[in-house]
């Protein structure tokens, strides 16, 4: 008897390897990703605005890291005792104006001097709807900042608007990189203050426009992940408190069928050796003077020096100080 419907994708072929830099922009869901892959050694950026949900605000901040745009003080607006930036998360954020925008300048160079060596793009999309502030002409905004209400409409984009808008940048991106592959995610997290009809037209929208593209690129891939959730665990089981995001056992299982499907078998069997190591590296010790842990901090010192000689291009060095404090004592 079976408990859970198959889903049937393929990966790329190659898949990604640990010497691919992977560039992650998009949803919230894009930093479980993101984050998972850092933890794991692999070189990442992921969203240099913060995080997007629209696609139309994923394509603007895509456009500044092309155009190497260079946020100026009319960019800026003061509201509730703070800067801030249409076009950036909440934490670009703060109380000195010319410190925020070194923090956006920052953050845009890094992403487009890492785009122009990145092997792989991951973009996930969270929302078909884009607020627009109508005292700037209906201008995309990536992030309300809580400003009143009625200074914005709230657009649900058409997948015709969500296709030439990712159409246009792709295009772009390929030119500025050639050998850049992008993978495609829908985020599985139901944004239920739009409503439970209303995010569902969003989602319907989003996967619509992906796939027409998918379809059209061979350089473009999709990565299941709304599926994942939706129709495989298909159980509030797998949802937060809220309901509406994905807990903590529905992402690591998304997350191993993305290593399986989109990671090299190769690069599979090192993230392994290399987890072990990061789990020990988070290890508190009640006892530390102890011949036990001694032995583990030497135990695992060595193992980690054997994966620094064998991959030198890896960043081992806060596992290494925390576990040879063990053979100085």
């Amino acid at each position: 008897m079976k408990w859970m419907t198959d889903i049937q994708w393929k990966g790329p072929e190659p898949g990604i390897c640990y010497k691919d830099p992977v560039f992650l922009i998009g949803s919230c869901f894009t930093e479980h990703i993101g984050n998972k892959l850092q933890e794991l050694k692999y070189s990442v950026l992921q969203n240099p605005h913060g995080i997007l949900f629209d696609p139309i605000s994923v394509c603007n901040s895509l456009v500044s890291y092309l155009e190497n745009k260079r946020y100026q003080e009319e960019d800026l607006f003061y509201y509730n005792e703070l800067w801030h930036s249409w076009s950036h998360h909440s934490r670009f954020s703060g109380i000195h104006k010319q410190a925020v925008l070194e923090g956006m300048n920052a953050a845009r160079e890094a992403a487009t001097e890492f785009l122009k060596k990145s092997r792989w793009l991951i973009i996930t999309l969270g929302s078909s709807y884009s607020y627009r502030l109508t005292e700037k002409g209906e201008y995309p905004v990536a992030n309300c900042h809580r400003y009143p209400a009625q200074h914005f409409r709230k657009h649900l984009c058409s997948i015709d608007e969500t296709v030439a808008a990712l159409d246009n940048v792709l295009h772009r991106l390929f030119r500025f990189n050639p050998s850049l592959e992008v993978i495609f995610t829908v985020s599985p997290v139901r944004h239920l203050r739009d409503g439970v009809v209303e995010n569902n037209r969003s989602k319907a929208r989003l996967l619509e426009a992906v796939h027409h593209l998918v379809d059209k690129f061979n350089r473009l891939h999709y990565f299941p992940a709304y599926e994942l959730v939706i129709d495989v665990l298909r159980d509030y089981r797998f949802y937060d408190i809220d309901l509406a995001h994905p807990n903590y056992q529905a992402t690591s299982y998304v997350l191993e069928q993305f290593k399986q499907t989109y990671i090299q078998p190769d690069a599979q069997l090192l993230m392994d050796k290399i987890q072990q190591v990061v789990i020990a590296g988070k290890h508190t010790a009640f006892q530390p003077e102890t011949t036990a842990h001694k032995n583990f901090l030497q135990n695992f010192a060595q193992k980690t020096r054997e994966l620094q000689d064998a991959y030198p291009y890896l960043d081992f060095s806060r596992e290494l100080a925390y576990f040879q404090s063990g053979e100085k004592g």
